[in-house]
């Protein structure tokens, strides 16, 4: 089988050093299962799963998991595998695994819909559980999920105000310095050697971020959507796009719209 094509290559045909990345991202120099990232004076490190890991608060973020969204589907006559639950949740206990965090922050529409926690299966209850285990576990509210039910286990807040930033579920109208949100679901399309490639994608201006939807079954918005304009302008933006094997810089010139 051939290796997949990466999302971003760190020199260009012809050999020489691409200067595509732009601040507030760093690349780092071999390993792109991972990348620097600092918002609002704050170093981060963005993962390849889309968790977002906050060194200085031992913190993990992550955001629109949609728990149970293909039994909701299920429920109107879409049937999918019945598993996205179980594979979004074994992707959290990976990036947990990875940087071994003392809390835990979804930030919002963890659940698909308030029914959700209805259809969980009980052994995927059992792994939420699990992962929960000796760590502080926070549910921020979103739209989907107003509430979280106590049996899912863990602290249940509107919005969190940690280390200077606020960690919300819906980004804040107008232009904002020190704010983590979700609720966008970005994504990035790209066009190399011929081949379109659309995938989720952290997006910032060094001040604020939005995070990619974590969930197996959710969607994405181009970040080239008039949505993001309000939070960001056409200043700094930087783009970090997911990919098969880690996570990769887009210059701002290579976006292209669906």
């Amino acid at each position: 089988m051939s290796k997949p094509l990466p999302l971003s290559s760190p020199r260009s045909p012809r050999g020489e050093q691409r200067p595509d990345l732009a601040p507030p991202f760093e690349r780092p120099d071999t390993d792109f299962s991972s990348a620097h990232v600092v918002v609002s004076g704050r170093p981060m490190v963005a993962d390849r799963t889309g968790a977002l890991f906050w060194p200085g608060q031992s913190a993990l973020l992550v955001a629109d998991l949609h728990l149970e969204k293909g039994s909701a589907l299920a429920e109107r006559g879409s049937y999918l595998p019945p598993y996205d639950t179980r594979t979004t949740l074994g992707r959290l206990a990976a990036a947990i695994d990875r940087f071994d965090p003392d809390r835990v922050i979804c930030l919002g529409d963890s659940l698909h819909d308030r029914r959700a926690h209805d259809r969980l299966m009980a052994e995927d209850l059992d792994l939420l559980r699990d992962l929960q285990e000796g760590r502080d576990w926070l549910w921020i509210a979103g739209n989907h999920d107003p509430v979280v039910p106590e049996r899912l286990g863990g602290r249940f807040l509107g919005e969190l105000g940690l280390g200077g930033l606020l960690l919300t579920h819906e980004p804040t109208p107008g232009r904002r310095m020190g704010e983590i949100a979700g609720h966008l679901h970005p994504a990035a399309r790209i066009v190399r050697y011929g081949v379109s490639l659309r995938r989720p994608c952290f997006v910032s201006d060094g001040k604020r971020l939005v995070m990619p939807a974590f969930g197996t079954f959710t969607g994405g918005l181009n970040v080239l959507d008039e949505a993001f304009a309000p939070l960001f302008g056409n200043d700094g933006l930087a783009v970090w796009m997911l990919g098969h094997e880690g996570i990769y810089p887009v210059a701002t010139r290579q976006l292209r719209g669906d």
